[in-house]
This record gives C-alpha cells, structure tokens and sequence, in this order.
C-alpha cells in the first residue's frame, strides 16, 4: 500500500506554480478525436488520469507525442478508428464517458465500457443518455459496455433540457452535437469554468460554441474540424487547495497561475475566516494568519463554492475559533472523514443526511 508520511507542525513558506485543470484536460483530449488532425495541449498535468487517457487514445489508433516535462501533448487523431474500448482501462477513470460524445460527433457511434471514478456516491449516467437520445441515438448495452449509435447518418441538434446541472453531462452534449446537422440548444447548462476552456478548444478547432458559462448554450454543428493548439486552464481545485494549507500552516506563500475569477467563492470564505491575502494578476500571496473565525459552508455548482474544494477547507476549520458546519449537497460521500480523538476538534460536519459529527 502506498502512503505519504508528513512530519508537521512546521511552517511553509515560498512560490508554487498550478498545473493544468485536471477537469478540464480528461475532457480536452477525448475532444481532439473530433478534429480529425493534430492537436497539441500545452500546461497538461503529469497525472495517472492522463496517462490512461493518452493509453486508450493510442489503442484507438492515435498518434501521440507527450513531453511531461513541458506539459506538451501533440495529438494525431487522424488514423482513430471508432471500436469498443477496453473496460479495465475505461473502468479506471470517471471522464472516460467523455468518449461517448467524441466517437459519436465524429463516427456517429460508440462502444464504451461504464466509466469508474472515485466513491462519491451515485452519478449516473441518465443525463448524458437523454441528451444522446434527444440529438439522435440509440442505446444498448453489450456486457459492461455502453453502445450508442447514431439512427440516421448524422446526429440532429435540437433543445435540451437538463433536469439538473452537470458538468459531465454538458461537455459530453457539447462534443457531440458539435458536427450534428443544424443547432444545438442546452439548457440548465453547467457554468463551471473547465466548460468554458472546452467550449474553447472546439471553437479553436472550427466549432461553433456560443453562451459556455451561461445556462444556456448554443451549439451550431459543422460537418468538419480541424487542428489547434490550446492551453488548458490552471486548475482551481489544486489551487484551492494550496491556499487552504497555506492559510492553516503558512508565513509567506505565493500560489502561482492562478485565475482569480475561478476562485471567487472559496476566496471569499477564506476571507470571511480572515485569511489574510494579497490578489495579484495572475498569483495570490497567503501571509500569515492568526485568530482564524469558523464559517459556515455548503457547497453548490458553479458559481458556488465547489464541492471538490470542501475537503482542503475541512481541515482549516480545525484551527478556526468557534463552531462551523459543512454541508455538501452535490456528492452524499463527499462528507466522509475521519474524525480524530482531538478535544480541540470543535468541528460541526452536516452530511447531505442530516447527520451531524462532532
């Protein structure tokens, strides 16, 4: 078993710089399949999630240069081939439904193991299937595998209504109706950030891509793609996450590529807690921070405070004088944690049941 041994209690100091948006590449690469071309992402992150995608690509025919130093990936999709894809390597990753909406913008079918992901609770896949359905698929399943093909050549755009936000669900219905014949209307779409940098990329490769990081977008379909280059955003949970130490433990820390605007809302509660920062451009200096206030948190979608940077404050509000409470209403798993037998622990956590822990 692997572990992390961290030998604490002392203060951090210096610059960190942010990778790539983790949420936003593990959409951007299946995404290139609809060029047709060569696509090259740059500020991608060294992880395990683009490892496996950058795996399956190349099983489906793609050629692939990855400097991981640079964070450089160049894409050929031009010899993908649309066929089942392997379900222990789809099974790996959650954003692996990605390629549903890929192989059907660009081949009008796809055979895609279910996808895995981290224990959050349960996130199915009903919304991308109605929006499949509504532009013009059928589904069936094979094994453990999801098939959907297109019932006529093409996909057709039409309105779709989301019956509640989804960020998955709204890049896959975006990159499938990217080449559908005619328009393309979601609406209750997701506004996250990490759509809008997809939204991009599609634009970048000859889409047409209006209202990304409103709740409704428009797709307008074109038969043909073409290469790009693109860099992928930083990514605001990883810089989140940053700060939040930086708050609890820091005396002089520079977070580095940052956008600002992606952090409003965690911002603002480390402020109400009275974390003290200087907002630059692009970077955001934690000094050191004393008599920490507890707060209160729930988290919403986008522009609410995010539910993947619940986790990182949790253990920030252990240093704040007073009682706070934390509820996640996005993920009913997400409240998971360990509760240590610490009297100074004065931590109220409300799970998406109701239940509190002390």
């Amino acid at each position: 078993m692997k572990k992390i041994v961290i030998n604490g209690g002392k203060s951090i100091s210096g610059k960190v710089t942010i990778s790539g948006a983790k949420n936003s590449v593990v959409a951007l690469i299946p995404a290139t399949i609809l060029a047709n071309d060569i696509v090259t992402l740059e500020g991608v992150p060294d992880i395990s999630d683009v490892a496996s995608l950058v795996d399956i690509m190349e099983i489906m025919g793609a050629k692939i240069q990855r400097d991981t130093a640079a964070g450089i990936l160049t894409i050929d999709t031009r010899e993908v081939v649309s066929k089942p894809l392997p379900y222990g390597k789809i099974n790996s990753l959650r954003a692996s439904y990605y390629f549903n909406g890929a192989l059907l913008g660009r081949f009008g079918k796809s055979t895609v193991g279910l996808p895995g992901g981290c224990d959050l609770g349960p996130r199915p896949m009903d919304l991308h299937v109605k929006a499949f359905e509504a532009l013009g698929a059928e589904l069936s399943y094979l094994e453990d595998a999801m098939h959907l093909e297109a019932k006529e050549e093409k996909l057709h755009g039409t309105t779709i209504y989301m019956d509640m936000v989804s960020v998955g669900a709204t890049i896959n219905t975006m990159l499938a109706a990217s080449t559908a014949e005619g328009v393309t209307i979601i609406e209750n779409a997701a506004r996250e950030p990490e759509i809008i940098d997809v939204a991009t990329l599609l634009n970048n490769m000859g889409a047409k891509v209006r209202g990304a990081g409103t709740d409704v977008i428009r797709i307008t379909g074109k038969p043909e793609m073409h290469g790009a280059r693109h860099t992928v955003i930083p990514d605001r949970i990883e810089a989140g996450t940053y700060l939040a130490l930086a708050a609890a433990m820091g005396d002089g820390v520079i977070v580095d590529n940052v956008i600002y605007e992606h952090l409003e809302s965690f911002i603002a509660k480390l402020e109400e807690m009275g974390v003290r920062m200087t907002i630059r451009e692009d970077s955001i200096e934690v000094h050191r921070s004393e008599n920490l206030k507890a707060i209160n948190i729930k988290t919403v979608p986008y522009p609410g405070f995010a539910t993947d940077l619940q986790q990182p404050i949790t253990p920030l509000l252990l240093k704040a004088q007073g009682r706070g409470w934390i509820k996640d209403t996005i993920y009913e798993k997400r409240a998971n944690v360990l509760v240590l037998d610490d009297p100074t622990n004065h931590l109220d956590l409300e799970l998406i049941s109701g239940c509190p822990m002390e």
